[in-house]
């Protein structure tokens, strides 16, 4: 039988104009995303399937994220409760694509960063048993997209960009419940910082420095107290020198009101000889390791407050993000990466080499 190569040309034809509009339908269904597969394995920039948002929560966009030592803590196996396959990532910013059952259309299309303490509870001294931080075990930020509560959202402040927004949450809300919920600073009190140059601390300094306390801090690089002094601090001392404790104390012979704590390990005894009576000391990480004995007496002696923190509530982030937006208080970014760089920006973190925020931009891989 002879074919009919006009009857065939058009088929040919018309189905070369309908693949486009159906491989981008498959297309839909998938994401990048950097996946982690094994604690050993390297990360893997490759196509996962795309989230669909479940009743009262959003698709979210991301237009940027950012790194937190959490997530180094996680590649290093140093975080309990870990899964593989997973994305990490806690911060995030973007447009809201899609919503689910009982979210309000307000937010559609609308620019959102993201408060990743998911399920904090009633409670704003402390956690609810469901807590549990963005990015492990749910799926994180490092991707294309992620679906999060619709009450975790919000709006991002007026004349920021989307690393800004990324920037913020989880360090921002950590230094402003450490300081502010926890330590109870206000103006003019002495504050001493500890290990200055990270996400966590920078925050730390930018909202004390607005607050009008008298900063000093510590840390191992001289040109991270350098820049801390141009940022507004007081003074700084390098805690690897051997008489780091005694420069403190010539400083601020009376002691501090607050020290904010992020390190623990052996170091953290001589905290407490450096703190006013009726002082505070904050801690909210331990990369120096476990703390050593502790003599009693240098606690009750001093009437010493010894508080921990991590993340914070939603009337924390409320708070949070009302003082960054009333002061344009806008983070410290160290450096930009790429989605498909993510190693890198691992090795950037670890280095230590950091001050500020290391940021991935998704979408420009």
């Amino acid at each position: 039988m002879k074919k009919n190569w006009y009857f065939e040309t058009k088929v040919r034809i018309y189905t070369f104009n309908k693949l486009p509009e159906r491989n981008k339908k498959i297309k839909r269904k998938f994401m990048k995303a950097i996946v982690l597969k094994t604690q050993e394995s390297p990360l893997a920039f490759e196509d996962i399937e795309k989230p669909k948002p479940k009743t009262g929560e959003a698709l979210v966009k991301l237009r940027a994220a950012a790194l937190n030592h959490r997530d180094l803590w996680i590649r290093k196996g140093l975080y309990p409760n870990v899964k593989f396959p997973c994305v990490m990532g806690s911060d995030g910013a973007g447009v809201v694509e899609e919503t689910g059952k009982g979210v309000d259309d307000f937010w559609l299309n609308k620019p959102v960063l993201i408060n990743p303490a998911l399920n904090w509870g009633d409670d704003r001294s402390g956690h609810g048993k469901d807590f549990e931080i963005l990015g492990v075990p749910s799926q994180g930020t490092f991707a294309e997209y992620v679906c999060v509560p619709a009450e975790n959202l919000h709006e991002i402040p007026y004349g920021w960009n989307f690393e800004h927004a990324a920037a913020l949450p989880l360090a921002g809300l950590t230094a402003h419940r450490a300081l502010f919920y926890r330590g109870g600073l206000k103006a003019g009190q002495q504050l001493l910082i500890t290990g200055v140059g990270g996400g966590v601390a920078s925050f730390l300094l930018a909202f004390a420095i607005k607050t009008e306390a008298k900063v000093y801090v510590t840390s191992s690089s001289g040109e991270k107290i350098k820049k801390a002094m141009e940022m507004g601090a007081v003074d700084g001392v390098n805690y690897q020198k051997e008489n780091w404790k005694d420069e403190l104390k010539k400083k601020e012979p009376e002691g501090f009101d607050l020290i904010v704590d992020s390190a623990g390990g052996s170091q953290f005894p001589v905290l407490l000889e450096l703190l006013r009576t009726g002082g505070r000391i904050v801690n909210f990480g331990g990369t120096a390791g476990k703390i050593p004995e502790i003599v009693p007496a240098r606690i009750f002696w001093k009437q010493a407050s010894i508080l921990g923190t991590t993340m914070g509530s939603p009337a924390d982030f409320e708070s949070m993000m009302e003082f960054v937006s009333d002061l344009d208080l806008r983070p410290v970014i160290d450096k930009h990466f790429t989605l498909d760089s993510a190693e890198e920006a691992f090795r950037h973190l670890d280095n230590q080499s950091q001050f500020g925020k290391v940021i991935i931009n998704i979408g420009n891989y």
